[in-house]
């Protein structure tokens, strides 16, 4: 399965289970039971039991595989356009902060090409194509990384070191120089 790259099966993965589907059409077809095909094929109940009505409605064509859910909407270039104009910023598309939200996204996607998608489906499309939500380092304007490091070479290590320094010990409340 392609979960790391945003879910779904690949080809193989997809004409691996039409097969399973159509081992068990043939099945059905000599009439043997939905346990024997369960164990057998190695699958559940249920969907043995989904099989076996999709058969008796409509024979083994009803269990070929119907493709993908759904195609993607932004073509691989189209999406490397978007990426392209992602690219330039929310300020070139006239925000103000430098924050990209997935509301933002969805109206660029509008604007460009004259798509809708939905918040959930920007955010799909977004982690298929292997984006990830990630929030922004917060830092003051004025922050002083000079005098952060300065602060972190000569102030933490005294800070650090006034912790009691570590000794075997005793578990005894009552004795502890027993020995």
């Amino acid at each position: 399965m392609r979960y790391p790259q945003g879910g779904g099966l690949t080809a193989e993965r997809q004409q691996f289970r039409e097969e399973l589907r159509l081992k068990a059409a043939e099945r059905f077809a000599q009439g043997e039971s939905n346990s024997l095909i369960v164990k057998d094929l190695r699958v559940s109940v249920r969907s043995v039991q989904r099989w076996r009505q999709m058969w008796d409605e409509g024979g083994p064509r009803a269990l070929q595989s119907q493709g993908p859910a759904s195609l993607p909407r932004l073509s691989e270039k189209q999406f490397a356009q978007l990426e392209a104009e992602l690219a330039k910023g929310p300020a070139a598309h006239g925000w103000e902060d430098q924050r990209w939200t997935l509301a933002r996204i969805k109206t660029v996607i509008g604007r460009r090409f004259h798509l809708t998608y939905t918040i959930q489906g920007v955010r799909k499309m977004l982690v298929r194509n292997g984006w990830s939500c990630q929030v922004p380092a917060r830092r003051a304007m004025e922050r002083d990384d000079e005098a952060v490091a300065g602060w972190v070479k000569e102030v933490w290590p005294c800070a650090e070191g006034s912790r009691r320094p570590v000794e075997p010990g005793s578990s005894s409340k009552t004795k502890p120089d027993s020995p």
